[in-house]
């Protein structure tokens, strides 16, 4: 058995134990919803307790708290020990991260309008060379309006960040992270952003070294409702990944490998039919278009889904969906060729090793299946979540768009008044969908991460975290890395153990009502 069927058979048993950890449940949580906040002249926004499945909101499992306009800051500060801090392949170097971060909450209410907002920025340190002082920002927004049958959004979520996030949440323990990262929506206006079932999967971010990355996605969806049992839904978003430099050299290896920045135009339109209270079905029909930093590589994607929902209030929430991808693909690679034979060598050399640069037009069209899975059950103590995704991806930064996928699960459980236990896992597994435009000498990379760890609450406004987690890459190829030279060692596998301790300081809501 090699080591990845031994993450996958490790992810799979975490997995189950898990559910069995679950069923031994017995009491639940006291709940730890906020006050109500709100009178005659600032109402609460209409809460559906079923709402569209293909809408981009999913509902949560916590009974609805009456909303309320606030304002919420706090710091969070964490220590990391990483055996490999430079994310490297085939090689290893222990290094420490500290982070010191700051966030900013704002939701604010009125009778058809809500905005809200979260930023969290700071600092992060490698004790890496070539790494040091990183950036981070993360900033969300959510405005909407809402009317007798219907709702608005518009929705932006913006990010710098040193490495990819597939995973990254889990170094804080969901802590140092959990005001920012991917949470727009989340404890604000709706219960997630970019929901499970949607094309707006955005960018993996599994991707090599530690390299600063611009990533934003921007939003605009409408959901109206044709008659009590009927809706419809549409969105169009646009979303962007810019890779701002490249890795540092790494055990000799100059330039390890190149990044490929990436940009992703998406719309959906859906139909919804509400078949009883508790199941839903759905038909909807999604595109996407993908273009690349890489000179003439792009492709696209027509994406026809069946969808259908089945919830229990408070309890589970079930959403499947699947049916066929038409990716068609029309790229114009450029590659060095002599006397119309390939040559094996980088463009930037090509003319000195007395070879003719030659754009390829080629073009291919590819019919597959997609799909999602969302699952979230609430039992008396624990949540359970899992979700599950088939789409065309931008690729992560390594390939020029990618087949992904994906599974993420996540579990909580409290321990006691004052101590909480969670545990993730994640699996990634990204084929190319188009020849040129690879960084790397692979086709296909697998990427999976399993995480631990504990909360304990010190007061009101201070709580701490301890956290490990363990990451796994691996390409389809003895040595991905084309710039090795020969006679250089070199590995297909990357592998990461990452231990953290951190404080997060959040004082009460300060209400704007």
């Amino acid at each position: 058995m090699n080591k990845g069927q031994i993450v996958l058979t490790l992810t799979l048993s975490l997995f189950a134990a898990s559910v069995a950890w679950a069923q031994g449940d017995q009491n639940p949580p006291p709940s730890s919803a906020p006050a109500p906040a709100f009178g005659q002249e600032n109402p609460a926004p209409p809460v559906s307790e079923n709402p569209p499945i293909s809408a981009i909101d999913q509902p949560g499992l916590e009974p609805h708290a009456a909303p309320e306009s606030f304002l919420l800051p706090g710091l969070h500060f964490s220590e990391s020990v990483d055996s490999n801090v430079a994310n490297s392949v085939g090689s290893s170097s222990t290094g420490a991260i500290e982070r010191g971060l700051g966030s900013l909450t704002l939701q604010k209410l009125w009778k058809n309008y809500a905005v809200a907002a979260d930023y969290i920025g700071g600092v992060s340190y490698y004790n890496e060379q070539g790494t040091g002082l990183q950036q981070l920002e993360q900033f969300d927004f959510d405005n909407r309006i809402s009317w007798k049958r219907g709702q608005l959004a518009i929705r932006d979520s913006f990010s710098y960040l040193p490495e990819g996030t597939f995973g990254f949440s889990s170094y804080g323990g969901g802590g140092a992270y959990s005001a920012g990262l991917g949470s727009m929506g989340s404890g604000m206006l709706g219960a997630g952003a970019f929901g499970g079932g949607s094309a707006f999967n955005g960018a993996n971010g599994v991707s090599l070294g530690e390299v600063p990355r611009l990533n934003n996605i921007a939003l605009v969806d409408v959901v109206e409702s044709l008659t009590p049992k009927s809706s419809i839904t549409a969105a169009v978003g646009y979303g962007v990944v810019h890779f701002n430099g490249q890795p540092a050299p790494i055990a000799g290896v100059p330039g390890n490998i190149s990044f490929i920045g990436s940009y992703e135009e998406s719309v959906q339109v859906a139909y919804d039919r509400i078949l009883n209270a508790r199941d839903q079905v759905a038909l909807s029909y999604g595109y996407q278009g993908f273009s690349f930093s890489e000179e003439g590589t792009a492709f696209h994607s027509n994406v026809v889904q069946a969808m259908y929902g089945h919830r229990i209030s408070g309890r589970m929430n079930l959403t499947i969906g699947a049916g066929p991808q038409f990716t068609h693909i029309a790229e114009a690679p450029v590659v060095c060729t002599f006397l119309g034979f390939p040559l094996n060598v980088p463009l930037s050399q090509c003319v000195a090793s007395g070879g003719t640069p030659l754009v390829l037009h080629q073009t291919a069209n590819h019919i597959g299946l997609a799909g999602s899975i969302s699952l979230q059950y609430k039992f008396p103590k624990t949540t359970l979540s899992m979700v599950y995704q088939r789409f065309n991806t931008s690729g992560g930064g390594v390939f020029a768009g990618a087949l992904s996928d994906t599974v993420h699960i996540d579990a909580r459980r409290p321990l006691s008044r004052v101590w909480e236990s969670f545990a993730n896992l994640g699996f990634s597994k990204n084929s190319q969908v188009q020849v040129a435009g690879s960084t790397v000498n692979a086709s296909k990379f697998t990427y999976s991460y399993a995480g631990v760890g504990l909360h304990r609450q010190f007061g009101p406004s201070l709580r701490g975290f301890v956290s490990y987690q363990f990451n796994y890459l691996t390409f389809n190829s003895s040595c991905p890395v084309p710039s090795v030279a020969s006679g250089t060692p070199c590995s297909s596998i990357s592998q990461r153990h990452v231990g953290s301790i951190g404080v997060d300081w959040t004082p009460r809501p300060i209400r704007l009502d």
